[in-house]
């Protein structure tokens, strides 16, 4: 069994209701359970294959799940990069490898259940893109309508399409995310549709598996820092949970410190972080060519920096260039392909060490959240166009050996 509790006033609610803030004083919420209850070994853990359902006793679902078999990510130990970045262990955990190509899939499988769960009848969301793509699919899987609203023009195409072919009802705002998300809200209000966005708790209990999985693929030791880009900032939130979990059930005997970063044009949470504040400054117009990042009110703020503060983290901000950058060297010193928001946790990195704000002696797990093809357009403007000859040995032979930048 499990409760919801207002991390503001502590107000308690059931499990079975509706609600995403705290009616008492609209504080974000989170789920609690009874803890002595919960039973999980690590012997017990290593007798299944990873996967986000192979911890539901740590998740809030009575009921079979829809599923598409999420979790179960690579967690790659970087080299080449690693040594370009004068650190010594880091690694990657890339979510873009989820059904989806993203890390939304951890929650939506959650969040699209527990929707069936409390008998609600369509799911609705607003979205940079892969929160629409992952609700659009989990809903389909369900047998459930769709809406997603999303920011005219400033979503990647791929992810667009991924919402348009899995059959959700798509409308494009003149706007951005966050009045997006605020339409979305009031609509689900009036329509009695399910709002899975971040704000729902338990689109954050899918997404704390991440956690769970690393200190299993790192054989239950937990690393230093773990480093992750913010958009929305649920995902900080939902890891750090994860981690104290796994610490409170006695599986592991540590937290890491969480490592926020953001892109320059949109970031309100690591602007509060250097000043040490306890609430942000909303970005009214942020811009970046990481889209998935590109929110400047993220509702779950005050989750973030609490995840930071009390883990000893900080958080970087980063230039378009600086991801950039990132991203090419992921892709050709490590073979690993992310889109822009993916790359920003690595350029943070680099920066952070460069700045000598982290030991390059610690143990580092960066999360990639979105696959290369989620953000293609972006990728044709960065990389030189293909070059195109006759079709001869002595053209084909005098392109290979002819320099060309990158």
């Amino acid at each position: 069994m499990h409760d919801l509790r207002c991390i503001e006033c502590n107000a308690i609610y059931s499990g079975d209701e509706v609600i995403y803030t705290c009616m008492e004083c609209g504080g974000l919420l989170d789920v609690i359970y009874d803890y002595d209850e919960i039973s999980l070994t690590r012997e017990k853990l290593s007798k299944e294959a990873l996967s986000v359902w192979k911890y539901r006793e740590l998740l809030p679902i009575r009921r079979a799940p829809v599923t598409l078999q999420e979790g179960g990510t690579q967690l790659y130990r970087l080299t080449r990069l690693a040594e370009d970045l004068s650190a010594e262990e880091v690694y990657v955990k890339h979510e873009g490898m989820n059904p989806t190509g993203s890390f939304k899939d951890r929650g939506m499988t959650v969040g699209v259940t527990k929707a069936i769960e409390l008998g609600m009848s369509t799911v609705a969301c607003a979205s940079t893109g892969n929160t629409s793509a992952s609700l659009a699919i989990y809903a389909a899987k369900a047998g459930m309508p769709a809406v997603v609203l999303l920011p005219a023009g400033k979503v990647a195409l791929g992810k667009v399409a991924q919402a348009l072919m899995h059959g959700a009802k798509v409308l494009t705002i003149r706007g951005n995310f966050d009045e997006a998300l605020r339409l979305v809200r009031d609509l689900c209000t009036k329509e009695d549709f399910y709002l899975l966005n971040s704000i729902n708790p338990y689109r954050l209990e899918g997404q704390k598996t991440i956690a769970f999985e690393i200190a299993e693929q790192l054989q239950w030791n937990v690393p230093d820092r773990i480093v992750l880009p913010v958009g929305n900032a649920g995902n900080i939130t939902a890891i750090y949970k994860g981690f104290k979990e796994l610490k409170r059930l006695g599986l592991t005997e540590t937290v890491p410190k969480m490592t926020g970063v953001q892109a320059e044009g949109a970031s309100p949470i690591a602007r509060a972080v250097r000043e040490r504040e306890e609430r942000i400054d909303p970005e009214t117009k942020p811009e970046t060519i990481a889209t998935a990042i590109r929110i400047g009110n993220p509702v779950n703020a005050r989750k973030a920096l609490k995840a930071i503060y009390e883990s000893n983290g900080t958080a970087e901000t980063v230039t378009d260039e600086e991801i950039i950058r990132a991203q090419k060297d992921l892709a050709q010193l490590e073979g690993i392909g992310v889109e822009p928001a993916s790359a920003s946790s690595i350029a943070g990195l680099r920066k952070l060490l460069q700045n000598q704000e982290i030991d390059p002696s610690e143990q580092i797990v960066c999360i990639t959240t979105g696959h290369l093809l989620k953000d293609s357009e972006e990728i044709l403007k960065i990389c030189p166009r293909p070059i195109e000859i006759n079709a001869t040995i002595e053209d084909v032979r005098r392109v290979i050996f002819t320099k060309r930048p990158n």
